[in-house]
């Protein structure tokens, strides 16, 4: 059975976008080779689907196949452009980012045959309604996050909206020259 996890970057103070829905403080960190190879390495992953909803697809479409993306980080763009990826959209037409698939309901459904029928692991990029619903459903199976030295002091948080306690058992964490810290957590059942 495939495992879903969440991969984002937040603020100090909690936020994956500011007020204005950019997630932009996330790219600004210190230059720091260790960062770079862990960034590099989780790109060069093992496969597996990267799964958004539209505002962040758009954001990633317009961005990773551009020649700008290919020169500035040339191992994310190759990964993340090869990769198979899922959109979840009532309002988009089509997907025209190579590799795409667009759904348009039932996203609880669509996220329990996906784990059903692929063992590898799916991730979710930004998307901040999504991880809030597949959270309230219990489908996500880990939590990562790189917390940036940053505050925001406003924006918006993942988890938006939701309704119960979300207790999380720590599994690793690990710090970097540049100030970044990762951190991955795993819902307690």
């Amino acid at each position: 059975m495939g495992k879903l996890l969440v991969f984002n970057s937040i603020s100090l103070d909690g936020y994956f976008v500011d007020l204005n829905g950019d997630m932009g403080f996330a790219n600004n960190s210190t230059p720091d080779a260790e960062w770079e190879a862990f960034v590099n390495g989780n790109a060069s992953g093992s496969g597996g689907t990267l799964v958004f909803g539209r505002i962040t697809y758009d954001l990633m479409a317009s961005f990773w196949p551009t020649p700008i993306a290919a020169q500035s980080n040339p191992v994310v763009a190759e990964r993340i452009n090869a990769a198979r990826k899922v959109v979840f959209s009532r309002t988009m037409e089509k997907a025209a980012w190579v590799n795409t698939r667009l759904v348009k309901d039932d996203l609880p459904g669509e996220i329990r045959r996906m784990k059903k029928e692929d063992s590898q692991r799916m991730v979710i990029f930004g998307s901040g309604s999504i991880v809030a619903q597949l959270t309230e459903q219990a489908l996500i199976d880990e939590y990562q996050f790189i917390v940036i030295p940053i505050v925001l002091g406003k924006g918006r948080s993942l988890f938006a909206g939701i309704k119960a306690k979300l207790p999380l058992k720590l599994n690793q964490t690990r710090s970097f020259a540049n100030g970044n810290v990762w951190l991955s957590y795993e819902l307690i059942s």
